[in-house]
């Protein structure tokens, strides 16, 4: 995706919006980042990975779009609220947030061989980081009057992948947490909704085995590989005005993996 490809989202959806995406450094963010300014977002990109991320917002911006970056460890409940904080600053507001930073970390270990500090890192990253980030992002959101935020999930928790625990866990706590944040900040005219990709080619699932891929390839009712693109639309969607009236919704965007 590039600024001289055909966009993948109107270029007029998110005319205004300032949005916050974790995890912008690459993979899933990375495209989500990039679809969120053509469409007309101004995006703050989010992502402990301060190298890699100032090199892909310079590219952004050598492309005409509206890309910042800001170093965030999701670990570190300071780093979250300084995250916000200038984020907010630069963009002179928030209407948008974009929970997609996560660790994997438990892939291929049963859950008998799964250690203690492996469990609690994923978790701390996967769900108390999320929980971080987003109660810091809430004024901003409240002030907009018509905050969103999309919270990535995956279609794991929906089948129950094997041999990938803390991972599955966390990302049903992202579910739930979705669904409880939905009710709490209704009355703030902030939409919560969950997207749950399927395995999508990007570097982060370079670990996964072939057989894997294969699985998920053949079992899809749109049987071939995801890639970041598939998603673009959906998240785009959920942060837009034509959802203004739906909260607390999961959204399954897997091929047809899962039907949810």
């Amino acid at each position: 995706m590039s600024k001289l490809d055909s966009p993948l989202v109107d270029p007029r959806l998110l005319a205004g919006r300032r949005i916050l995406v974790t995890g912008a450094a690459r993979g899933l963010g990375l495209a989500f980042s990039e679809a969120l300014a053509e469409a007309g977002a101004q995006v703050a990109m989010a992502d402990i990975l301060g190298t890699e991320l100032n090199d892909q917002a310079d590219r952004l911006r050598a492309a005409g779009l509206r890309a910042e970056p800001f170093v965030l460890d999701l670990r570190d409940a300071n780093s979250c609220k300084r995250c916000a904080q200038d984020a907010v600053h630069v963009m002179g507001g928030l209407d948008g947030l974009v929970n997609n930073a996560s660790i994997t970390d438990s892939g291929g270990r049963s859950a008998e061989e799964l250690d203690v500090a492996t469990w609690d890192k994923v978790m701390e990253v996967n769900v108390r980081g999320t929980w971080l980030i987003t109660t810091a992002c809430l004024p901003a959101l409240r002030a907009s009057g018509r905050g969103s935020i999309v919270n990535v999930a995956s279609d794991t928790a929906l089948w129950g992948a094997p041999r990938l625990l803390a991972y599955v866990a966390s990302k049903g706590a992202l579910i739930s947490m979705s669904r409880s944040l939905a009710r709490e900040l209704g009355a703030d005219n902030i939409t919560v909704n969950t997207v749950a990709p399927g395995l999508t080619r990007v570097q982060a699932t370079d670990y996964v085995p072939a057989a894997r891929h294969e699985l998920y390839r053949t079992q899809r009712a749109i049987a071939r590989e995801q890639i970041p693109a598939d998603l673009c639309g959906t998240v785009a969607f959920c942060l837009s005005d034509l959802s203004r009236f739906m909260t607390g919704q999961l959204l399954a965007v897997n091929g047809g993996m899962v039907m949810h």
